[in-house]
Order: structure tokens, then C-alpha cells, then sequence
């Protein structure tokens, strides 16, 4: 009985998703780390070769929540102006699968010697399938002519834009990663199954030392999305050390997040958060985990130029 409930829980989720015709893009709560991920023109930007992998689970214990994956690679190219990257992501929600492949440049302009203005495109695209008729709709099987056909595997090509102006301490990063609007008509009931909306992200932070061995990084970012609230998270991180982030961050609306990193060394670091969410469905579920994995490789013999604090 427990487990139907919390099926069903996913399901009208899930409902509600198809009700507003728009699909979402993934949340990182440690997007602090990787701010790639949102923004293309943070790509290359520091003087190794860099690896991340991130792994989430939205909602455990509920069959079939949100599950995503996410590879990143990025790089300084000709100079220490330009940079490239690439992002792998498979986002998964119930039958609902999306595998999204990217990639990034990055070219930077200085604004005076300390100050600094990156500009970035990306370009790629996303597979999309859904095998509708699979789903189970309660209650007892009720008949709804949106789920009378399949989605096969759907080819949509986008790109995006972002800034990305920074200095030692201090970043301010706006971007919008998809621009194009993919939609389409998938049944003879001409129901839309699938809209990709544009979201934009805006975000910032600063580093203040407080002392030798600590110091403090307030950030926030502001998503938003047609068809869904806007959303802010506001977190306050503290650094021991230069070796362990800890961090905790407000999300309007969810959910209330923790975040740590452990720098072993200036090649590895390894990052956990969890999402304590506080709406409706967090009696049916056991929270949302986030697992980074990042891994700098010195291809090109260099040494860090700038301290690497986002």
C-alpha cells in the first residue's frame, strides 16, 4: 500500500508536468562547483584540464523519482583567453528519459588587469523518449487521450549564451542555455507532449578572508522559467583551510540544502549535498543526494594563475 501511494505521488507529478506542457531542466544544488553546468562562458577558465562527474537522486525512496547523471569536461585552448567544454547529461523521471550532449566556448576579454569579462556559446542537442503507454493512471486506470502513444526517440538541436564577469574574489554569471524553443504535436489527438521552455539563470558571489585559514563565500542564483515560479538559492559557504568547503543554502519554494567539498589535493576533489525539501511530498520520500566527483589534469604545465574559489 505504501509503495502505491508513493507511486502515486510520482504520478501526479509527473501529471503536473504534462499539465503545464513544459519539460524542466535539472537543479544542481552544488552548481557553486561547476558552474558550467548553467553557463558556457565559465568553460576553460582555469589553467588545467578539468573532469566532473555528478550524480543525483531526487526523492529516494520513491519508485522511479528523478534520477539524473552529469560528465563535464573543459579546457583552456591557444591561450589562457579561450577555453572549451563539454557536457553529457541523462536526466531520467519515471519512463521519461533525456539525454542532452553540449558543447562549450568560452573567449575572454579584459576589462583592467584584475578584472575579467568571458563570453560563451554552446551547441548540441538532446534525445528525447517517453513511453506514455506504460504509465498506470489512477485511479483505476482512468483513460487520458495524452497518454494513448509513445514518444520515440526525438532529436532536438539547441544552443545557448552566457557571461560570465569575475575577478579575484567576486563573480556576477547570466546565461540562458537553451534558446531555442523545441515543441511538437506527437498524437492524431494533437496533444503536446513535450515543450522545452527557455530558462535563464543569474547568479553571484563573493569571497571574503576572515582569516589565514577561513573564509566565507555568500552566493545566490536566480533561475527562472515559462510556465514555473521563479526560484533563489541563497547559501553561505565557509572554507577550512583551502581544503574543505561547508556550506548550507535556501531554496524558495523546496527545500533547505547542505553542501561539502574535500579538496585532496589541486587535482581532486570530491562533493556532497542533500536536499531537505519541505513540500507536499516530502512525507513520502527519504530526501534528494548529490554525489561530484572532479579531477584537474596539468596537460599543459602551467601553475594556477588565480585562486580557485568558484
Amino acid at each position: 500500500m505504501l509503495k502505491q501511494l508513493k507511486y502515486l505521488v510520482l504520478m501526479a507529478v509527473m501529471a503536473a508536468t504534462l499539465e503545464v506542457k513544459a519539460q524542466q531542466d535539472p537543479i544542481f544544488t552544488q552548481y557553486m562547483f561547476n558552474i558550467q553546468a548553467v553557463n558556457p562562458a565559465y568553460a576553460g577558465m582555469w589553467e588545467k584540464i578539468g573532469f566532473i562527474s555528478l550524480v543525483r537522486k531526487q526523492w529516494a525512496g520513491i519508485e522511479k523519482s528523478p534520477f539524473t547523471q552529469m560528465v563535464s569536461f573543459h579546457s583552456p585552448v591557444f591561450n589562457e583567453y579561450a577555453g572549451i567544454g563539454l557536457n553529457v547529461i541523462n536526466d531520467r523521471f519515471a519512463y521519461e528519459e533525456r539525454l542532452s550532449i553540449f558543447a562549450d566556448y568560452a573567449y575572454e576579454l579584459l576589462v583592467t588587469p584584475e578584472k575579467r569579462l568571458r563570453l560563451g556559446m554552446k551547441f548540441g542537442f538532446m534525445n528525447y523518449k517517453n513511453p506514455l503507454r506504460r504509465y498506470q493512471l489512477y485511479p483505476d486506470y482512468i483513460f487520458d487521450p495524452a497518454f494513448q502513444e509513445d514518444i520515440d526517440l526525438k532529436f532536438l538541436p539547441n544552443f545557448g549564451i552566457g557571461v560570465f564577469y569575475y575577478d579575484e574574489n567576486f563573480y556576477v554569471s547570466a546565461s540562458i542555455p537553451k534558446l531555442v524553443k523545441n515543441d511538437f504535436v506527437e498524437n492524431r489527438n494533437n496533444y503536446s507532449s513535450l515543450a522545452e521552455v527557455r530558462h535563464f539563470y543569474m547568479s553571484g558571489g563573493y569571497v571574503f578572508t576572515l582569516n589565514p585559514n577561513l573564509k566565507f563565500k555568500p552566493t545566490a542564483m536566480m533561475r527562472g522559467a515559462l510556465g514555473a515560479p521563479v526560484q533563489i538559492d541563497l547559501s553561505a559557504n565557509f572554507m577550512l583551510n583551502d581544503r574543505l568547503w561547508l556550506g548550507a543554502m535556501v531554496r524558495t519554494g523546496d527545500a533547505l540544502c547542505f553542501v561539502a567539498q574535500w579538496i585532496f589535493n589541486n587535482n581532486i576533489r570530491i562533493g556532497y549535498a542533500m536536499d531537505i525539501t519541505f513540500t507536499e511530498i516530502y512525507r513520502h520520500q527519504n530526501g534528494t543526494y548529490e554525489f561530484t566527483l572532479s579531477y584537474d589534469v596539468d596537460f599543459y604545465g602551467r601553475s594556477y594563475l588565480r585562486s580557485r574559489y568558484f
